[in-house]
């Protein structure tokens, strides 16, 4: 009987371990497929690996300089014998301040100069500092030599500036035109006088001197003039063909007041008009009474005189 008994508790015994047994080994399963989905889950009695140190991260290297020049308009147009400005802006980024050099080379039978956008005085070097919100400009004035009006065309300038390894030019275009000609014309009497004696009824003559101050030729100049009714006013040559510039040309005037005309001053206005331009000559015209008259009076004045001398000798003798 004792021994049933305690073949009974060792059955339950050895039950017993059998399912703690079994407990622990599925704890060890459900911790190693834990494990394989990447949770760093291990028995209590392991213990966890230390962290891999990171390397520290690689120095970026600094960046390089950075310059340049640009120019908003580098070909501007204008007549021949203008100035031509133009506006250079210099881009510079770095880590410190620099100093530029400046230089230009100017066509030939030209002459340049640099000066800063805000001044009228002349520069040959700049001080940039690096990664300005706006940057630096200078002007370039370029213009031909003194007295020089240059064949159109485009006549090219080189602008540079530089320190050190940091260099940099751009081209600057000066297209040339024609001038248009210009068209002037100035009439004057050859004495510069402007009034003048004119006897009535007589041809009286006057010299006027045509001028073409322009550039241009002056084509069929036509003669006009305003005048008092009666009179005669005429031109010889009637008309002038082409004028070039910086001739001259005569032109003879005759002005005939009618015989009748009451001695004084009269406005006399000579107009000579051309397809380009036009000039007046405003005169002033002294009518005299003819010289047949003028004897006639100092006849009966003498006649007069000598009269009035007979006339006191005889009373005298009375």
């Amino acid at each position: 009987m004792n021994r049933f008994r305690v073949t009974r508790y060792l059955l339950c015994l050895v039950l017993l371990f059998a399912m703690l047994s079994g407990l622990l080994g599925s704890s060890i399963v459900l911790a190693a497929q834990e494990g394989s989905n990447g949770l760093a889950w291990l028995p209590p009695s392991q213990e966890e690996p230390p962290p891999e140190e990171e390397p520290p991260p690689e120095e970026e290297p600094p960046p390089e300089p950075e310059f340049k020049l640009t120019a908003r308009y580098p070909a501007m147009r204008d007549v021949s014998g203008a100035t031509f400005e133009f506006e250079v802006s210099l881009i510079y980024q770095d880590s410190e301040t620099r100093a530029f050099d400046l230089d230009l080379t100017p066509p030939p039978e030209w002459i340049g100069v640099i000066m800063p956008s805000y001044g009228e005085f002349l520069i040959e070097s700049i001080t940039l500092e690096p990664g300005q919100t706006y940057p630096d400009k200078v002007k370039v004035l370029l213009a031909p030599l003194p007295g020089e009006l240059p064949e159109p065309g485009d006549y090219v300038a080189t602008f540079r500036a530089g320190s050190g390894d940091l260099k940099e030019s751009v081209e600057l275009t000066a297209v040339v035109t024609e001038i248009p000609p210009t068209y002037q014309l100035y009439a004057s009497t050859s004495t510069l006088l402007y009034n003048i004696n004119a006897r009535a009824g007589q041809d009286n003559h006057l010299t006027i001197i045509l001028e073409n101050y322009g550039t241009g030729t002056l084509e069929n100049i036509h003669f006009a003039s305003t005048k008092s009714e009666g009179w005669s006013i005429t031109f010889t040559p009637y008309k002038v063909d082409s004028l070039e510039p910086g001739l001259k040309q005569e032109v003879d005037v005759v002005v005939t007041p009618p015989a009748k005309t009451i001695a004084g001053d009269y406005n006399v206005i000579l107009r000579m008009t051309s397809e380009k331009a036009t000039d007046n000559i405003e005169l002033r015209v002294t009518v005299v009474t003819p010289t047949i008259w003028g004897g006639a009076g100092i006849g009966i004045a003498v006649a007069v005189i000598a009269g009035l001398v007979i006339l006191f000798r005889r009373l005298g003798r009375r």
